[in-house]
């Protein structure tokens, strides 16, 4: 099992990502944006300047955080951009050395019922960039977030089911804010335990962020793992039982959401949250594999 992360929340620019990651004994990083521009959609030359600073570094990029059918592309609109992104990923991934790639499943549609999402539609169009992907010796990794796949383990199932040889990474924080659209209205939040227990057979990366959902106010609070609603002990000592050992990638949500204005953020405070939440995830593994050598 090795650590990793969405290293953008610790800093925008790729030095200072490159120096959390070192400052955390780790090797890794999950890129996602680099000076506020997604990898696959970065300059050329941009793009060879990071890549010549990670080689220097030692520092590798582990999985693209593609924006590749992500929340933002709808499923009534063409896939040219998902397509387009999808050239641009696969070269950049073979130079880097880099075998996963986060995918999505396309946005929820607000105004069509939870049965009526065009599914067909989506498999379709999910088993194609599957297909590029392996193609290319690459393993694309579906995240349970604001697409199709999100909406409830049900519907990750029937992905899986309609997209052969997809594999899942699962992301620990996402149910605890995401209305469970295979219940009755009005939707309550899922449950990060029923919807890894349901999936985790197809697991082969894991996103780590936690949070508390207030339903008073319907708002949601990021804290770090562990310390929220998301299962996280729980899910991680099942997969250490299990004898994981893939990617675990955090996603602190802290001092900076990815969804956020960048002019809002402190870097410094980002930083410091980012090593700090690394930290305590590592004592928690630690502390999870003692209690299962010691059989608890």
């Amino acid at each position: 099992m090795y650590f990793t992360g969405f290293a953008d929340e610790a800093s925008i620019g790729i030095e200072g990502q490159i120096r959390a990651t070192l400052e955390l004994g780790w090797k890794n990083i999950e890129s996602r944006n680099i000076g506020g521009t997604n990898i696959h959609d970065l300059p050329d030359g941009e793009f060879d300047r990071v890549a010549g600073l990670l080689e220097n570094s030692g520092v590798s990029i582990n999985c693209f955080g593609s924006a590749i059918a992500n929340w933002s592309k709808l499923i009534t609109e063409p896939m040219d951009s998902s397509l387009a992104e999808t050239r641009r990923a696969i070269p950049r991934m073979q130079r880097l050395g880099t075998k996963l790639v986060r995918i999505m499943s396309f946005a929820v549609l607000k105004d069509r019922a939870p049965h009526d999402q065009m599914e067909e539609e989506r498999f379709k169009r999910v088993r194609e960039l599957h297909a590029m992907f392996h193609d290319a010796g690459i393993t694309p990794v579906h995240e349970n977030c604001m697409n199709y796949g999100g909406m409830g383990w049900q519907y990750t199932l029937r992905l899986l089911e309609n997209v052969p040889g997809l594999k899942l990474v699962y992301d620990t924080g996402n149910p605890v804010f995401t209305p469970d659209y295979a219940k009755p209205q009005p939707w309550p939040r899922q449950s990060g335990w029923e919807f890894y227990s349901h999936v985790k057979d197809h697991v082969a990366y894991v996103h780590i962020k936690d949070g508390i959902w207030h339903e008073d106010s319907q708002t949601q609070e990021f804290t770090f793992a562990g310390e929220g609603h998301g299962d996280i002990r729980r899910i991680m000592k099942d997969l250490l039982t299990r004898g994981y050992d893939g990617g675990i990638s955090i996603e602190p949500h802290l001092a900076a959401v990815f969804h956020e204005n960048q002019k809002n953020r402190k870097e410094s405070a980002m930083y410091a949250s980012y090593v700090e939440y690394g930290r305590r995830l590592e004592r928690m593994i630690a502390e999870l594999r003692n209690e299962i050598q010691a059989g608890q």
